[in-house]
């Protein structure tokens, strides 16, 4: 396995994410993260491409922590900033471990934006999406007032934007999923806030000469969270699963991550969208019963598979960035391991089965 040294310290060296050697199971949330922050030669010759150092903004939710100690991983003599609020003082504690320096902000707050420091290089990670449909005006000005600030404050600084596959239409089953030409069709307003904030992230790409990449993940998985935790959570507990929403993509955390990072060499100007997932489109109805194998337990559905779905087509991404390294059938018997053994969880629920955009 290769390695290189990180933080600049020698004796501290990094694993290389190697695909032929995958771990049969994560013992642990240490061990799980760990693998997650394994960077790809690919991920760290991009990295060298880009100059300056790097911070991404929202750094402490779900992708944050990780994405911000791959980063440090893949390029250790970069300077990786990350900010948030930092509501949960445990989280900063990690990331400064890892060797990641931290800010407390309020990403509402003008002032707190204009006092970041500028650094060339940056990732938008903020965002409101749980619970937008009982607060609408913060789900807004989350996704759509808080991207101005940034993208106007940080003029000229490359910007990878995360967005979602939300925004666009469902899709007949059976097709290639929506691509980065097809146009946006948002449902509800959580939805439609995500294509406020890649207006205004394309805006003042455009006025300010900005490079930018508007980053369409659907749907990031680790043990903790995702699609297929949710379905294997659901089958462990003897739940049927509705499959009306009866087709979805997928893509392990770890390899969104890196594309996020890759993005950075990739930008345009102005910031123009690109899609994140597996390149799979996988059957709800398989997955429940590639599940109830794997934990031993009957396999029980509700519903009927509709004839369209939420589906992205990552055509573009696969040849910029290759496929992603970690495939399906790792993934399938990572998370019946680890819901099987009844480890953490983050009690976010994807919410993969709304078909009305309220979330």
């Amino acid at each position: 396995m290769h390695s290189q040294p990180s933080g600049g310290t020698p004796q501290h060296r990094v694993a290389l994410l190697d695909p032929a050697q995958l771990p049969e199971r994560f013992e642990s949330v240490e061990a799980l993260e760990e693998f997650l922050s394994r960077p790809s030669q690919a991920l760290i010759d991009d990295l060298a491409q880009v100059d300056g150092d790097l911070m991404i903004l929202g750094v402490a939710g779900k992708m944050g922590p990780t994405l911000a100690r791959l980063a440090k991983n893949a390029a250790p003599h970069k300077r990786v900033i990350g900010v948030a609020r930092f509501s949960d003082p445990e989280v900063r504690q990690r990331l400064e471990a890892w060797g990641i320096e931290t800010i407390t902000a309020n990403l509402l707050d003008r002032a707190a934006i204009e006092a970041l420091p500028r650094v060339p290089n940056i990732v938008f990670a903020a965002g409101h999406k749980f619970g937008a449909k009982d607060n609408q005006a913060l789900t807004w000005a989350m996704n759509t007032h808080v991207p101005a600030l940034v993208a106007d404050t940080f003029r000229g600084a490359r910007i990878v934007g995360f967005s979602t596959g939300n925004i666009y239409p469902l899709t007949t089953v059976g097709r290639q999923g929506a691509s980065e030409k097809t146009p946006p069709a948002p449902l509800g307003e959580y939805a439609q806030s995500c294509i406020g904030r890649e207006r205004m992230f394309e805006y003042f790409s455009a006025q300010h000469g900005s490079p930018g990449r508007l980053f369409r993940l659907n749907y990031a998985i680790d043990m903790r969270y995702g699609v297929l935790y949710d379905i294997a959570s659901k089958v462990h507990r003897g739940e049927a699963v509705d499959v009306t929403m009866g087709h979805v993509n997928v893509i392990w955390q770890g390899d969104a991550n890196a594309q996020v990072l890759r993005s950075l060499r990739h930008c345009t100007v102005p910031a123009t969208p690109i899609n994140c997932t597996g390149p799979e489109t996988l059957s709800v109805r398989w997955l429940v019963d590639e599940f109830a194998a794997r934990l031993g337990v009957p396999a029980r559905v509700v519903g009927q598979e509709a004839g369209t779905a939420l589906l992205s087509d990552t055509t573009l991404a696969c040849r910029l960035f290759g496929y992603p390294l970690v495939p399906l059938g790792a993934m399938l018997d990572w998370v019946a391991d680890w819901v099987k053994r009844e480890q953490p969880a983050f009690n976010k629920p994807t919410k993969f089965e709304v078909r009305d955009g309220a979330f």
